[in-house]
């Protein structure tokens, strides 16, 4: 089936008349149909750097690489912040970059939780409610990700924009990738998430 040509001069959707709406549908859903999409392919974008985040992020990329799934996670923005090495506690190159390190301290271990944090008591319940009931702290993920060769790409412009080096970050990641790398390898996956 060839895709329908429409001819109208409609310049919205809703200008559309039923012919030509019911055309352009029918182009969109065959568009879709040949794109080509690998089954076998996730990737996820972790931009929160809340404990509530990077724990649902880890647990689905090692859960997808277990399954034998080709998985990648970029990390942007504060999402960033849980691959920063524990020992670091001030990056930055300026006095702004060191102030927002000092005010959201880097490394999953101290990971805050984006509701019910109680001035760290609400992670600290967390953390023991995961290890009662045998879930890997997102530290642990982390590793098994590395062990799973699961791609975490550290955002280059995250890194820039922070005053970020790579020797901020713990060892083991991949090389820093851009978001036309996470767009090129979202648009080939069959499932991506953003987180």
């Amino acid at each position: 089936m060839q895709p329908t040509t429409i001819t109208s001069e409609a310049t919205t959707v809703g200008d559309m008349s039923p012919e030509d709406l019911r055309a352009f549908v029918t182009e969109l859903i065959l568009a879709r149909e040949h794109e080509t999409r690998d089954p076998n392919m996730a990737t996820f974008i972790a931009w929160g750097g809340d404990l509530d985040r990077i724990w649902p992020t880890t647990i689905l990329a090692t859960t997808a690489a277990a399954s034998g799934m080709d998985v990648a996670v970029f990390f942007t923005f504060w999402g960033l912040f849980p691959l920063v090495r524990e020992e670091r506690r001030m990056t930055g190159t300026n006095w702004m970059t060191r102030a927002l390190s000092l005010m959201n301290r880097g490394s999953a271990e101290h990971a805050a939780l984006s509701k019910l944090n109680m001035a760290g008591m609400g992670p600290m319940m967390m953390r023991k409610l995961a290890d009662k009931n045998g879930v890997a702290t997102p530290e642990e993920l982390i590793e098994m990700a590395q062990d799973m060769d699961v791609k975490l790409w550290p955002c280059r412009m995250t890194m820039d924009l922070m005053g970020l080096k790579d020797a901020d970050l713990i060892a083991g990641l991949d090389e820093p990738a851009g978001a036309a790398t996470a767009l090129e390898r979202m648009q080939r996956s069959a499932i991506s998430l953003f987180i």
